[in-house]
């Protein structure tokens, strides 16, 4: 291993509005440091909450270029020529390998584009009364398989990195000090990976649902305080400890549309891993018009959750795995910035495109880079990205159930024992 200091400022981006929080001697550990440091301080303000992107999932859920792939091989299978000739009118194979070539030659690397493009065809031909089975087929096959690769089995060996990280988050979120407000998360992923994680860990968590046989959607609820009685002989309650609040931003494959003649139509049910879509499923497809679909309840009341805890006094939100895709959650951080002065906000990742980031906001922080990883001598170094949901989980998010006096205590014993030479 060489003995050159390798500087942080040539590895790690630690901003803070515009400006490096990084010395330009400190060496990488150092600036490590700085970052937990600063994290550490920033966990323990009185609101917390998460914003968790496809990124958080990427281990077990197909990544953007990937789905492409999939729903590539299947336009192009002999099971969906065999599909399409029994369900369209005379529209062949080869119409439909044509349909989706002109979507991909435009926007060869996002599904998102190419299934917006074939959703604002639909809505030009529904508008002007025409009906274009080819395009419909096209749209249904394409989501489904997008369905299909969100609806794993969270417990399967190929999910196990993913979960074992699930679970490590949230066993420190839900050890934060009771003094504190319950942490808060939102995704924008439609899979069972948290409730997987939360349930495993006998976690408490409210997503808005209701208890009992039927799981029905109220937004309400999310302003509901769970407490547990601490004095049997009078009215004295505290907070729950072990408690999460989950804002699924753009559904869940455990959403259906219910009918029940419930208030909000939504009911939560019970998903079979690997099964195909009933059709009734809730959720948002990654697509250029979910804005407008995300207007309509659940997701306004949602979004609308997701504004007012930004409100909220002395609040972090801790950015993970999100793109800034969605214009209406990017619209939401932008509106908490401009009236909520106490709000603070940490990215994760590189974007040097976005509005966001271009700030001078020094409530804004941004953390990035890329490390290499200790290896034996002669062998080729292995690095890491610190802003990826792994490292993050590893290595920077604090145990939020750390006691500042405990810590201070325990660096004096450390610091005596080192003087005396105990250690």
């Amino acid at each position: 291993m060489s003995d050159v200091k390798k500087l942080a400022s040539e590895y790690l981006v630690f901003k803070q509005g515009q400006e490096s929080l990084l010395n330009e001697l400190d060496s990488v550990d150092e600036g490590l440091e700085k970052i937990k440091t600063k994290l550490s301080d920033l966990s323990n303000i009185k609101n917390l909450h998460f914003l968790m992107g496809a990124g958080v999932s990427s281990d077990s859920i197909p990544a953007m270029a990937q789905l492409i792939d999939i729903v590539q091989g299947c336009v192009d299978s002999e099971q969906t020529a065999t599909a399409l000739s029994t369900s369209t009118n005379g529209l062949t194979h080869a119409d439909l390998k044509e349909l989706f070539q002109s979507a991909k030659d435009h926007s060869p690397n996002n599904l998102e584009d190419i299934l917006g493009t074939f959703y604002a065809k639909r809505a030009f031909q529904n508008g002007t009364g025409q009906q274009d089975e080819l395009n419909d087929f096209l749209i249904e096959l394409i989501e489904t398989q997008i369905y299909n690769s969100i609806n794993i089995d969270c417990t399967s060996a190929a999910a196990s990195k993913s979960m074992g990280l699930y679970k490590q988050l949230y066993q420190k979120l839900s050890l934060r000090n009771k003094d504190l407000a319950r942490v808060n998360v939102f995704t924008t992923n439609n899979d069972l990976l948290s409730e997987t994680a939360l349930g495993y860990l006998n976690i408490n968590y409210n997503n808005g649902f209701s208890s009992g046989l039927s799981r029905t959607f109220n937004p309400a609820r999310f302003s509901y305080t769970f407490s547990r009685k601490i004095d049997s002989g009078m009215e004295k309650y505290e907070p729950l400890e072990n408690m999460v609040y989950l804002y699924k931003l753009h559904g869940s494959i455990s959403w259906i549309e219910s009918e029940d003649n419930s208030f909000f139509n939504i009911k939560e049910v019970d998903v079979k891993p690997n099964l195909p879509s009933n059709g009734k499923n809730v959720l948002i497809y990654p697509t250029p018009l979910k804005q407008n679909k995300s207007l309509g309840s659940p997701y306004s009341d949602l979004i609308r959750e997701f504004q007012n805890k930004l409100l909220l006094q002395h609040g972090v939100l801790i950015v993970i795995g999100y793109s800034f895709s969605d214009e209406h959650i990017n619209n939401a951080i932008y509106s908490a910035l401009a009236s909520n002065s106490s709000l603070s906000v940490i990215v994760f990742g590189n974007y040097p495109d976005e509005n966001l980031t271009k700030l001078t906001d020094r409530r804004i922080y941004q953390i990035s880079g890329e490390i290499e990883l200790p290896s034996d001598e002669g062998a080729a170094p292995e690095t890491e990205k610190i802003h990826y949901f792994n490292y993050i989980v590893n290595n920077l998010i604090p145990d939020l159930d750390r006691n500042k006096d405990n810590e201070i205590l325990k660096e004096f014993i450390d610091s005596l024992k080192s003087t005396r030479g105990d250690l």
